[in-house]
Formats: structure tokens, sequence, C-alpha cells
């Protein structure tokens, strides 16, 4: 234990050492939060049913309506666009200022997001092609490598509006929330196609992304500003949710008539107004704590492993429910059963240890390709990831953000 202990101290002091006074610390903990909180959202609303030698997919939300409140607790995804157009407008301002050109700076941009989700593809790709060829049902592969897969529209998203920042960076967020607001309208109100909705894919997550960039460019200062996202965003989210029809979870429930999330309504778009005004009231509390060295160390190896996290969170969870399966021999609570009532509530709960585990498993196989491959101590690897590191571009995305 004493080893451990003095292991961890160096750690941390390296970390904080190799983080440059510039960094806005506060801006990665919302990043980490959001991250974690999509992981937890899944742990706690995803269920696979073994069931007639199968497994399928169900929802605890479906069974138990009264667990509604968690998706508003951890569908987090407005914050992480918020930062997003933080850190994209700064990296952009700064590159433009060095003659960096659009290309080269997409590219490398892209190239950080994308690089992890190759091994992503290329391993379930071939657990599935071994699933069917030793005779596993269909259904069954099919189920698993959706809860795999389906995440991965966030990140197309993503990498959409990031390259779309030039164009975007200094657009007023009010301009993309009135689109979401007539697509609703005309599909809702007047009846129209309900694949109009999926204009809403792009519109409905460039609210908080412009938000950010808004932010990045020193809009929106002061507390009245966040209170007034916060109040406003929760009173709009709130009276669509009593008034409107709209369903009062943040996530899709399978079967339901409307999804907030599948494509954003406006309903979530308020809802993720609201987040993003908390998580600006945020800014001030987070940089004090995180003026400890220990309590950053904590959100530096976060946001070090966040794409890792994310790509894997669900084969973490995968891998324990059909392990305990062949081990036990027959369904377990929490893990294969209908979750309809308490009892699977607090098996699952208890299963999320072991599900973190194995996510630091898989974070230990392939953080590697999170932070390109490169070669050398773990330690000084993680000093170099989790500091600005050398690059002018980097260390005035801090600043900025």
């Amino acid at each position: 234990m004493p080893d451990v202990r003095e292991s961890s101290r160096r750690v941390v002091a390296r970390i904080e050492a190799a983080t440059p006074p510039g960094r806005d610390r506060a801006v990665d903990a919302l990043r980490a939060l959001a991250i974690l909180g999509v992981v937890g959202g899944h742990w706690l609303v995803t269920a696979l049913v073994a069931d007639s030698g199968t497994v399928r997919g169900a929802s605890p939300l479906v069974y138990l309506p009264h667990l509604t409140p968690v998706s508003w607790v951890f569908q987090t995804l407005a914050v992480f666009f918020l930062v997003g157009g933080m850190v994209a407008a700064g990296s952009w301002a700064s590159a433009r200022k060095r003659g960096v050109p659009y290309g080269q700076w997409i590219g490398a941009r892209l190239a950080r997001l994308f690089r992890p989700v190759a091994a992503v593809l290329v391993v379930w790709t071939l657990a599935a092609g071994a699933m069917l060829v030793s005779g596993v049902g269909e259904p069954t592969v099919f189920a698993l490598a959706k809860l795999v897969w389906s995440p991965l529209w966030f990140l197309l998203v993503f990498a959409a509006l990031t390259a779309l920042t030039p164009l975007v960076a200094r657009l007023h967020p009010l301009w993309p929330l009135a689109v979401v607001l007539h697509v609703d309208l005309v599909r809702f109100g007047l009846g129209g196609p309900s694949e109009l909705g999926w204009i809403n894919v792009v519109a409905g997550w460039l609210v908080p992304y412009c938000l950010g960039a808004l932010v990045a460019r020193g809009g929106l200062r002061g507390r009245r500003n966040s209170w007034a996202l916060l109040l406003g965003g929760a009173a709009t989210a709130v009276s669509l949710v009593l008034w409107a029809g709209y369903p009062a979870s943040m996530v899709g429930v399978p079967g339901g008539r409307i999804s907030n999330l599948d494509p954003p309504s406006l309903a979530a778009v308020s809802f993720g107004l609201a987040q993003c005004g908390a998580a600006l009231l945020l800014l001030g509390p987070l940089r004090r704590a995180l003026r400890r060295p220990a309590a950053w160390a904590a959100v530096a190896l976060v946001n070090l492993a966040a794409m890792t996290v994310f790509l894997w969170h669900q084969t973490a969870m995968i891998v324990v429910t059909a392990s305990a399966l062949l081990v036990a021999g027959e369904p377990l609570p929490g893990l294969h059963t209908v979750p309809d009532g308490v009892g699977w509530v607090v098996a699952r709960l208890l299963w999320l240890p072991v599900f973190a585990l194995t996510l630091l498993v898989c974070w230990a196989a392939f953080r590697n390709h999170e932070q390109g491959g490169r070669r050398g101590s773990s330690r000084s690897l993680l000093v170099r990831e989790s500091s600005p590191g050398p690059s002018p571009e980097r260390k005035q995305v801090v600043r900025r953000a």
C-alpha cells in the first residue's frame, strides 16, 4: 500500500507540473462529467434479457416509468457539445492566426476523433462473424452489435459540426433553435412528414455547439445569463412535457410515440440549454476545486481515456453479461432478467462496479489507439497526454475555453 500511495503521489505531481497555468481545468471537468453521464445512463437504462435461447435488448423505462428522472441526470450530450463548441472555436481562431490551412486543421481534429473508432469496428466485426459461425442466432448478434455501434451516431454528428466550425463559429444559437422549433411545429402541430425531424439531428446539437462557440469568444458572461439559460430551458422543457405532449424521458423509450432524442426534439434541446446553463454556473466552483492537484489528476485521467471509455463501455457491459451467463448457466438478476421491478434496479446497481472494472481492462488494452499508438512508459505518456502538449494551438484552446 505505501508503494501504491507513493506512485499515485508521483503521478499527481507530474500531471500538476505538466499543466500550463493558462489551462481552464473546469472545461476538462465538464467534458469528463458529460462522458461519464452517457456511460452511466447507458448502463442504467439498457438491459440484455436472456430468454428463449436468445438475447434481446430491453429498457427499464418501459416497465418502470418512475425511473424517468434517471434520463434527466444522465443524458448529458448537450454539455459535451457545449464544450466541443468552446474548444473547436478557440482552436480554429488560433489556427487562422498562425496561418494553418483548414484542411490541416480539420484533418488533425478528425484523426484524433476517429482513430480509436477503427479498433472498435475491427474487433466487433470479427466478433460478430465469430458468433455467427459458432451458431449464435442472428437476433442475438444483432442485439449485441447494435448496442456497440448505435452510439457511434453521435461521433458522426460531432465530426460534422467540427468540420462546419468555420461557418458556424459566429452563428448565434438562436438560429438553429428556431429551426428546431419550426421543424417540430410542422411535424407535430401540422401533421408534416416525420422524416422532417432528421433536420434536428444537426440543428438540435448545433444549438449547444454554437452556444459553446459564443462562450469561447466572450459572450454570455455573468451568472445572470447562465441562470437564464438554466431556468428558461427547464421551464420550457417542463411546459412542453406537461402541455404539448412531449415525453418526459430525455432518451428514447422503445415503443414510445415520440422520441426526444432520436431525432432531438424541442423538449430535448430546451432541456439541453438548461444543462448548459447549469454547466456554465459550475465553471467557477470547478475551477476552485480543481486547484487541488489530486482532483485535477482524476479529471485529466478521465479526459485522457474519454474516447476509449465512450467507445468500449457497452462492450464492457456485454462481456460481463455474457461471461456471467456462461458461468452461472442461468439468467441472473440485473443482467439477464426483464427489468420490471425494484429488484432488477438494485441488482443492476451492484453490477456497476463489475462493469467499471471490465471497462478498465478495455482501456488498458485499447488506450494506445486513442493516444495515436505512441510508445513509452505509461507514466510519461500520461503526462504528455494530460497536458496541452507543445502545440501552440492546444495551448490557445485551453486559454480561450
